[in-house]
């Protein structure tokens, strides 16, 4: 252990006081057992493989093509979402470099705050803005999932978590992951060939 100074990596002794008291003092959602069962597989339609795509109200939009992605470090936004959107202005210019990110490294065009509602869970996400082609409209990454205790099944093609009122859950779209899979492969064959 480090003693010495009134500043670790940029936090103050005080402020971190401050945060740990006020985690201490914060109130815990009331947490259930979330299971999955058999029977929530019920109504998928075989082979279901593909990846976990959703519907997430983003402010007053309903956004589809969401991809839930338990490798992403970042929530990641297409730019022309928030250009159809008519967003752009509230885009905070920041570039950071994605690594891995659709087979190559990207680098970011800015960031933005908005509200997410996921069955009436409402959260501020942060968003890294990407212009180009990421296959989805938005990427979920561990930083919402974790911020909302999502616990997802892949199997399942649904996620589900804990609210005042008991458990929600979030079904996967599977046309739509289908779809985007169609896209994504016809696309990179397109590339090959242009090789």
């Amino acid at each position: 252990m480090i003693f010495g100074g009134n500043e670790i990596n940029g936090v103050t002794f005080s402020a971190t006081k401050n945060m740990k008291e006020s985690k201490t003092n914060s109130k815990r959602l009331r947490e259930y057992n979330i299971t999955f069962m058999e029977e929530d597989a019920d109504r998928l339609l075989l082979p279901h493989n593909g990846a976990l795509v959703i519907s997430l109200n983003v402010l007053y939009f309903k956004i589809k093509g969401v991809l839930v992605d338990l490798g992403s470090s970042a929530n990641i936004m297409q730019w022309r979402v928030l250009e159809q959107a008519k967003l752009t202005r509230s885009i905070i210019p920041a570039t950071k470099l994605l690594f891995e990110f659709n087979l190559t490294s990207v680098t970011t065009g800015g960031e933005i705050l908005l509200l997410t509602n996921a069955k009436g869970v409402m959260k501020t996400t942060l968003f890294e803005v990407v212009d180009g082609d990421i296959g989805y409209n938005i990427i979920l990454g561990r930083p919402w999932l974790h911020e909302m205790k999502v616990v997802p099944s892949t199997y399942h093609r649904l996620f589900k978590f804990s609210t005042p009122e008991g458990i929600k859950q979030i079904r996967g779209d599977q046309p739509a992951a289908r779809d985007m899979n169609a896209i994504s492969i016809s696309s990179s064959k397109g590339k090959e060939r242009a090789a």
